[in-house]
């Protein structure tokens, strides 16, 4: 009765949309359901055809419409609880979870409830996500978990598989079977993330993360100074992670760094150095980036420290001015993905507990007429104006021994960034023989409210943006730099994308010969 008598009066506003429930909890004598909770309803009276359809309040009653705004959904899953080669002293470790996952987090909580099975976490959380009115169609899978490469081989290629078939909601007998599956079905996987050791990353883990159809790795570099990994155990150092980079990059993966500010030994000043030298050495510059303040944990070798007073945390203050130094010199081509990590509050025993930080941060700026470059902070999500001019940007760079070129679609004083491409012309060190000779697009986006494939609608989706830079990749490719060919790392699900536009699947890379 509350959802139909709700899609009777139906508000035209959030504020309208919350008085309303009030009004009616009263009326009707029970409590105030949730969006959530109206939802789930509503699709069960609409399947039933007892209920009109109303796309208004739908999208008023959207939760989080910021989890389609850029143009995919993102799903977490993660792996079973397994050891990690890494002895970092800032990185708990909690019975009945994999490394560095806590009890309270709410990925680990949702995998925990179904027992670390792969086919259950994507399975619900696309029903969940469903219900909160956000379309499918296109899934980012985000697998996380400690250090993917550190578990058994089998385990990483059934965990995968099983991803797969949760999306294509069928079994398959292979990985292969079901990615092929994956390229019509109606919950398509583009592309998938994991997170590994910088140590981890080989020309044999490469192969072997194509075949799974990873086209992001996300490594943690936590800083670029050989002593502050050293104090904090991390059993790495600049030239490891230069190396991983420059393979991944060569093999056309996105790159993410994990950064850490304020690890041990490290101080404000040395931590803007290390953003400075992250986006100015030749040797890194990722794609994108996580920024993870350190905080103290109880069952970590940092809460000792910490405890012993030989290490101490930022205020909040000096924190929050850190980071706006650092979101002030970011580059127009990276990502900010986020600055702060899940962690329960009641875990923390030292450092940041701010939930909200980004938020914080953004409107300290916005106040100081500060602002930041990365893509994050420019999409376009729901501000799009079909009537707005578009430009197209070009933006070069030399990185890990080869040439990237940036190109996006953006307005003119480029704060609303619509559609972009990393373009690389690889470094002579390529190792895998589809991409030789080749140049290689190793990312395409376009943003905007996630619109159903074959479906038209008012957002920067399915308007030929992507189409046009890939055009104009192909032509750079060709006449700048003589390359026979051009190579796509695409995720299994947009694999018929580019088949349509002349590419055809060579050794999991979309091709196209010139």
């Amino acid at each position: 009765m509350f959802v139909k008598k709700l899609f009777q009066i139906l508000p035209k506003t959030k504020e309208e949309l919350e008085e309303t429930k009030r009004k009616l909890a009263k009326e009707l004598k029970t409590k105030i359901l949730n969006n959530f909770e109206i939802l789930k309803v509503y699709k069960k009276l609409l399947k039933e055809k007892r209920i009109r359809k109303s796309k208004k309040l739908e999208k008023l009653l959207k939760k989080k419409p910021i989890r389609s705004l850029s143009g995919i959904v993102n799903i977490s899953v993660l792996t079973k609880p397994y050891p990690c080669p890494g002895k970092c002293i800032f990185c708990p470790t909690e019975r009945g979870f994999p490394k560095s996952y806590l009890a309270g987090e709410p990925a680990a909580e949702r995998a925990k409830s179904l027992k670390f099975d792969p086919f259950l976490q994507v399975k619900k959380r696309i029903e969940m996500l469903k219900i909160a009115g956000h379309p499918t169609d296109k899934i980012e899978l985000r697998i996380v978990g400690g250090t993917f490469s550190f578990y058994p081989k089998k385990y990483q290629t059934w965990f995968v598989k099983r991803c797969f078939d949760a999306a294509n909601e069928k079994y398959s007998k292979s990985l292969k079977e079901a990615q092929r599956k994956n390229e019509k079905a109606k919950n398509r996987i583009v592309g998938i993330s994991i997170e590994t050791r910088p140590d981890f990353v080989t020309k044999e883990e490469i192969k072997r993360w194509r075949k799974l159809g990873v086209t992001l790795v996300e490594i943690g570099v936590q800083s670029v100074f050989d002593d502050i990994l050293k104090k904090n155990k991390t059993g790495l150092n600049t030239k490891m992670i230069a190396k991983a980079t420059k393979l991944l990059k060569d093999s056309g993966f996105k790159v993410l760094y994990h950064l850490m500010p304020n690890l041990l030994g490290s101080s404000l000043k040395k931590d803007f150095e290390c953003f400075k030298i992250v986006f100015s050495d030749e040797r890194f510059k990722p794609d994108w980036i996580k920024i993870y303040p350190t905080v103290v944990v109880k069952k970590t070798k940092l809460y000792k420290l910490w405890k012993e007073k030989k290490y101490k945390s930022y205020s909040d203050k000096k924190l929050i001015e850190l980071l706006i130094k650092i979101k002030s010199i970011l580059p127009y081509w990276v990502r900010v993905t986020r600055i702060l990590r899940d962690i329960p509050s009641q875990k923390i025993v030292a450092g940041c507990k701010i939930s909200n930080l980004r938020e914080i941060v953004k409107k300290e700026m916005e106040k100081r007429n500060l602002i930041c470059h990365c893509i994050r902070c420019r999409e376009v999500r729901e501000k799009y104006n079909l009537k707005e001019k578009v430009y197209l940007f070009r933006e070069d760079y030399r990185a890990s021994e080869g040439k990237e070129i940036f190109l996006s679609f953006e307005t003119k004083n480029r704060k609303k960034l619509f559609s972009y491409l990393r373009l690389r012309i690889p470094s002579k060190d390529v190792f895998l023989s589809v991409l030789k000779n080749s140049a290689i697009i190793r990312e395409i986006q376009t943003f905007g409210q996630l619109i159903p494939v074959g479906e038209k609608k008012l957002a920067p989706q399915h308007r030929g943006l992507g189409k046009k830079l890939i055009r104009e990749a192909e032509k750079i490719a060709k006449e700048e730099f003589k390359k026979k060919k051009i190579a796509i790392i695409s995720g299994v699900g947009v694999r018929e994308y580019f088949r349509k536009l002349g590419y055809k699947l060579k050794q999991t890379y979309m091709v196209k010969n010139f």
